[in-house]
């Protein structure tokens, strides 16, 4: 029989209660919720209700010896000291993204995992998103050639959620909240270097974080990956749209509607005849003809479990020695780094140099 494990929540917010309902009320057969530590102590009703152990300090949940593994689900400011503190008290660690504000922070978790035979992962889930599997998957198989943009794109209307995300000491803001993700979706199918980062911030409702960022990454190859993420778009772009030298893919929203767009013929001789449009003549857009390509439409990969479960077997396997993670922390430090010259673009206003 397969090994069960324990596992401690540190911080019982929204992402620790998302974490519950696919452990606890799903059922997940390799982990269960032993107990929580939260610093606010109105929590000990909710927690006692369904029916587990709660710890009135911080020391009492790392000193439990049933206990295998610690979610750390707090703010993001608060991420480093306490997954440290539970690697050194033996425990495995799945921390929330991002795992920290900083790479330097990253890094002496790394150390301190090491340090202590432990495994640490990141809650990186979105690499299991439907919408991002099927544009990774298309790519793959070259239906639209080479691809040279990538444009990736989360935007909403109603701002931001009060609280943490609104507060910068707190690692607030839209990059560290959504921009890991996209990042995250990004780095894991590229594997090349990040030769230089553009950032463009904006704070337009909330004056201490970024509400708005416009994100470009340019990778080795020359490969562009343009990343946004907007919270007052009262018109959305598609989710994903990629430009490749044999098509074009779009994929509009989480639902995964989309379509291919392949070329067949170049149609790269030209007639002598101008093409009149109500903006005036052209040569360069004229339309084609419709024979000269074909569209393939998307669906959605029925095969994709996208929740949380990959994210506890890929841990689980680690420490079981079955296979490596496949969400690493050298990966997240990879981000973290891009992240942290995006912040430095939006400061300086300049494009930076990097060999990430």
């Amino acid at each position: 029989m397969e090994k069960v494990y324990k596992l401690g929540i540190i911080g019982f917010g929204g992402m620790a209660h998302h974490h519950k309902t696919e452990l606890h009320d799903k059922k997940f057969e390799r982990i269960v919720i032993h107990g929580i530590y939260d610093i606010n102590p109105d929590k000990k009703a909710e927690t006692l209700s369904y029916g587990f152990k709660w710890y009135d300090t911080l020391n009492e949940i790392l000193s439990d010896s049933e206990i295998d593994i610690i979610l750390v689900a707090t703010t993001n400011e608060a991420h480093k000291d306490l997954s440290i503190a539970a690697l050194k008290a033996g425990k495995h660690v799945v921390c929330e993204k991002p795992a920290t504000v900083s790479s330097e922070e990253l890094t002496e978790i790394m150390q301190a995992a090491q340090k202590y035979g432990r495994v640490f992962t990141i809650d990186q889930n979105r690499r299991t998103n439907k919408d991002y599997v099927l544009m990774k998957r298309t790519l793959e198989k070259g239906l639209i050639g080479k691809p040279y943009v990538i444009e990736s794109r989360v935007e909403g209307s109603r701002g931001m959620p009060s609280g943490w995300r609104t507060i910068k000491s707190l690692g607030g803001g839209m990059m560290l909240d959504w921009g890991v993700h996209l990042i995250d979706q990004i780095m894991y199918m590229t594997n090349e270097k990040v030769t230089q980062v553009f950032c463009k911030m904006f704070s337009i409702d909330y004056p201490e974080v970024d509400d708005n960022f416009r994100l470009d990454i340019t990778f080795e190859s020359g490969l562009l990956a343009h990343i946004e993420v907007s919270t007052n778009n009262y018109i959305t772009h598609p989710r994903w749209y990629v430009l490749g030298t044999e098509g074009t893919l779009q994929i509009d929203d989480w639902d995964c509607t989309g379509r291919v767009v392949r070329c067949i013929d170049k149609e790269n001789k030209w007639d002598e005849e101008i093409f009149y449009t109500k903006a005036g003549p052209t040569k360069t857009m004229a339309p084609r003809n419709a024979n000269s390509v074909e569209t393939i439409e998307l669906t959605e990969p029925e095969d994709v479990i996208d929740n949380l479960r990959p994210v506890y077997n890929q841990l689980c396997d680690a420490i079981e020695g079955k296979a490596e993670l496949t969400i690493k922390p050298e990966q997240a430090l990879r981000v973290m780094k891009v992240m942290e010259a995006a912040f430095e673009s939006h400061e300086k206003q300049e494009v930076i140099k990097t060999n990430i």
